[in-house]
């Protein structure tokens, strides 16, 4: 018998399938599921990103909006049940530069419910042109690889596909 995953990333590009994908997965672990949301509704277009999730998830979820405090609202809804972090990015845009993933990380390792998150696939297209936006990649891309370590589970959605990244089964093989 395997033991269930307690952290799971999950990543993928734009409208990618990878919210919809961590809803499943948060489910498979059953009541009560807990949102824990990083966006704001700062203007018309966010606010019906908002809408589209809050729909498709329906009824039955708790939603906590963490826009900044991350950490704390891991530790806070610890023991509550299964949790689901949406998004990594939005959380790190909205920190400016301040964001603490290595504290992150620790309160993910000390969690005892499973906690599922989401994050955004940035490096694979163009370089960005100004300097403000290659130093946000690049911290992107370096907290999506600590969180990535520190997951039971990663996985890609790729055009509402999904695809386990780790463990892999050839992962062994390769390290």
């Amino acid at each position: 018998m395997t033991t269930p995953p307690r952290i799971t990333l999950v990543t993928g590009a734009a409208r990618s399938g990878k919210s919809a994908l961590a809803e499943r997965l948060l489910l498979r672990h059953g009541r009560p599921a807990i949102y824990i949301a990083t966006a704001e509704a700062r203007d018309g277009e966010m606010s019906g990103r908002i809408a589209l999730h809050q729909a498709r998830r329906g009824n039955g979820w708790l939603t906590v909006e963490a826009p900044r405090d991350l950490a704390g609202a891991l530790t806070a809804t610890d023991g509550q049940g299964a949790r689901l972090v949406d998004c990594l990015t939005l959380w790190l845009a909205n920190c400016d530069g301040k964001a603490d993933v290595d504290g992150l990380v620790l309160t993910l390792r000390q969690q005892r419910d499973p906690v599922v998150l989401v994050t955004n696939e940035l490096g694979a297209g163009i370089v960005p042109a100004n300097a403000l936006a290659r130093a946000f990649r690049d911290d992107h891309g370096w907290m999506n690889q600590a969180v990535a370590e520190a997951a039971d589970q990663v996985w890609m959605a790729v055009c509402g596909q999904p695809f386990r990244l780790k463990p892999g089964r050839d992962a062994d093989e390769i390290l």
